[in-house]
C-alpha cells in the first residue's frame, strides 16, 4: 500500500510538471503562430518587386518587435493597479490589451518619424538596399534586447532600444558622421530626468495625501473633502494628456486650448466626483484601508488612459522602421524622415503589442507592481498621475523623457516616502525610553547591562531591483546599438553577391 502512495505522488508530481511546462511553452506557441501568419500575410499583400522579399522579412521581425513592446512597455502602467490591488491581473492584461490596440489604431496616425526623432540622418546618395539592411537591423537588434530584458524582469525604454538600434546600425553603415550627437546627449539626460522627476512628483502626490487626508484624526471627512479634488486634478491632467501625446499623431492643438481644456475637465471632474465619493464614504471605517479603496475606480481609469496613450505613441516604435522598409522598397530610395504608414503595417503593431502583454506582461507586471515596493490604490493613483503631470511638465520645457523610466521612478518615489514616514514614525531612539523616563535612584546607580540598541530603519524598497533596473537603463543604448552594428554587417557580408 505505501508503494502504491508513492507510486501515485510520483504520478501526481510528472503531472504538475508537464501541465507547467506546457503553461510556458503555450505562449511561445502563440506568439510563434502569430509571427506566421503576419509572414503570410504580408506575402500575399507585398507586390512583386527587387525588394518584396526584405519587406516580408521586415514585418516578421516588426511583429516580433510588438510583441516584445507589449510584454516590457505595458507593464510600467498596469504593475501599480495590479500590486495595488485595484484589479485582478486578469482584468488588467484585457483593459491594458484592449486601450493599447485601441490608441494603436485609433491615433496612431497616418505617419510617422521613421529615423527615431532625428538620431541619425542618412545620407542622401545612400542606395534604398543599404537603408533596408539598415532599418531591418535596427529594429532586430531592439526586438532582441527588449527580449533579453523582459526575461531578466527589467522594464526597459523601448524608445531607447530603437534609438540605440538606428544609431548602431547608421555608424556601421556611413560612419559617425550622420549621428546627431546632440540629441543622443538629450537622450543619455533623460536617464537621470525621466525617474527623478516621476519619482519626485508620485512622492509629493503621496506626501499630500498623507498629510491631508490618511493622518488626520476624522480619515473619511478628510477624504469626503480632498478625493473630489484629487479626481478633477486627474481628469484635467488627462485631458491634457491626451490632447498632447495620445492624440498628438493626428491632431497638434495649440497651448492655451490643452490649458482651457484642462481646467474645464478639473472643474467638471471635481463637481462631478463629489456626490460619488459622498456616497461611497457612507460606511467606511476610519482606516487607511478603507479609504484606499476611494481611489480603486479613478486609478482604473487612470491605467486605461496610460495605456491609450502609450498604444497612441508606441507604436511607432514598432512599425516605424517597416514604414520606411516599405517606402524604400516601393520608391527605390532611401526613406525621408517622414513617411505615409500603411493600415496593414499599423494592425501588425496594434495587434503585437496587445498579444505581447496577454502573452508575456505578468512577469513584468508582477515586478513593477509587487516585487519593488508594497503598493495599494492610494500609492498607484500617485504613480499613474505623477507620470501623466511629469510627461506634461516635460514636453511642455522640452525635456526628453521616457515614459518607461518615469513610471518607476515613481514607483520607487512612493516606496522611499514610505519609507521614511515608517521610519519617522517608529522612532529610531524609542527603544531608550526606560531610560529617559529613569527615577533617581536609577540614575544613582545605574544598570550595568548595556542599553538596547537603536532600532534600525526598515527598508522598504527592495535595493537590488532597484540595480537591476538602472543598470538595465544605462546599457540599453550602448547595447542596441552594438547589437545592430552587428547584424549590419552580418547581413551585408550575407548579401554581397546582391548588387548595392
Amino acid at each position: 500500500m505505501a508503494k502504491l502512495d508513492k507510486d501515485l505522488k510520483k504520478i501526481g508530481r510528472i503531472e504538475s510538471a508537464t501541465l507547467l511546462q506546457g503553461q510556458a511553452i503555450a505562449p511561445a506557441g502563440l506568439a510563434a503562430l502569430f509571427l506566421l501568419a503576419v509572414l503570410v500575410a504580408s506575402s500575399l499583400t507585398m507586390a512583386p518587386g527587387p525588394f518584396s522579399l526584405y519587406v516580408v522579412i521586415g514585418a516578421v521581425i516588426a511583429a516580433y518587435l510588438a510583441l516584445n513592446i507589449g510584454a516590457n512597455d505595458v507593464a510600467n502602467n498596469m504593475g501599480p493597479a495590479v500590486g495595488g490591488r485595484a484589479m485582478t491581473l486578469g482584468a488588467a492584461l484585457a483593459l491594458a490589451a484592449v486601450c493599447e490596440a485601441a490608441g494603436a489604431m485609433i491615433a496612431g496616425g497616418d505617419v510617422v518619424r521613421t529615423v527615431s526623432r532625428g538620431i541619425v540622418a542618412p545620407p542622401g546618395d545612400m542606395p534604398a538596399f543599404n537603408f533596408i539592411l539598415l532599418m531591418t537591423a535596427a529594429f532586430l537588434a531592439a526586438a532582441l534586447w527588449i527580449n533579453v530584458a523582459t526575461m531578466l524582469s527589467a522594464p526597459v525604454s523601448t524608445t531607447h532600444s530603437v534609438v540605440g538600434g538606428v544609431l548602431g546600425a547608421a555608424v556601421a553603415a556611413a560612419g559617425v558622421t550622420v549621428v546627431n550627437w546632440p540629441v543622443v546627449g538629450a537622450i543619455v539626460a533623460s536617464w537621470v530626468i525621466s525617474p527623478v522627476l516621476g519619482g519626485v512628483i508620485a512622492a509629493l502626490m503621496l506626501g499630500f495625501i498623507e498629510v491631508s487626508i490618511i493622518q488626520k484624526q476624522d480619515k473619511v471627512a478628510a477624504a469626503r473633502r480632498f478625493v473630489p479634488m484629487l479626481i478633477g486634478v486627474m481628469a484635467g491632467v488627462f485631458a491634457m494628456y491626451l490632447m498632447l501625446k495620445g492624440l498628438s499623431q493626428l491632431w497638434v492643438p495649440p497651448d492655451w486650448l490643452i490649458l482651457a481644456t484642462g481646467g474645464a475637465v478639473l472643474l467638471g471632474g471635481w463637481a462631478a466626483s463629489r456626490p460619488w465619493v459622498e456616497f461611497r464614504a457612507r460606511g467606511l471605517e476610519n482606516r487607511r484601508k478603507h479609504i484606499s479603496a476611494l481611489f480603486v475606480l479613478p486609478l482604473i481609469f487612470a491605467t486605461g488612459l496610460l495605456s491609450f496613450a502609450h498604444g497612441a505613441n508606441d507604436v511607432a516604435n514598432a512599425v516605424g522602421p517597416l514604414a520606411a522598409i516599405v517606402a524604400a522598397a516601393e520608391t527605390g530610395e532611401a526613406s525621408p524622415v517622414d513617411v505615409p504608414l500603411p493600415f496593414w503595417v499599423l494592425v501588425i503593431g496594434a495587434i503585437g503589442i496587445a498579444l505581447g502583454l496577454l502573452l508575456f506582461g505578468p512577469r513584468l507586471i508582477r515586478m513593477v507592481g509587487q516585487k519593488i515596493t508594497r503598493m495599494d490604490a492610494t500609492r498607484a493613483f500617485c504613480v499613474a498621475l505623477a507620470a501623466a503631470i511629469t510627461v506634461l511638465i516635460a514636453s511642455w520645457l522640452g525635456l526628453p523623457v521616457s515614459s518607461t523610466h518615469i513610471a518607476i521612478g515613481g514607483v520607487f518615489g512612493v516606496g522611499f516616502l514610505r519609507e521614511a514616514i515608517s521610519n519617522s514614525r517608529r522612532g529610531l531612539g524609542r527603544d531608550n525610553v526606560a531610560d529617559a523616563m529613569a527615577d533617581d535612584t536609577t540614575k544613582l546607580f545605574p544598570p550595568k547591562a548595556p542599553k538596547p540598541k537603536k532600532r534600525e530603519k526598515r527598508k522598504l524598497v527592495r535595493r537590488r531591483h532597484l540595480l537591476t533596473i538602472v543598470s538595465a537603463w544605462v546599457i540599453t543604448v550602448p547595447a542596441s546599438a552594438a547589437l545592430a552594428a552587428g547584424l549590419y554587417l552580418g547581413m551585408r557580408f550575407v548579401s554581397a553577391p546582391v548588387v548595392l
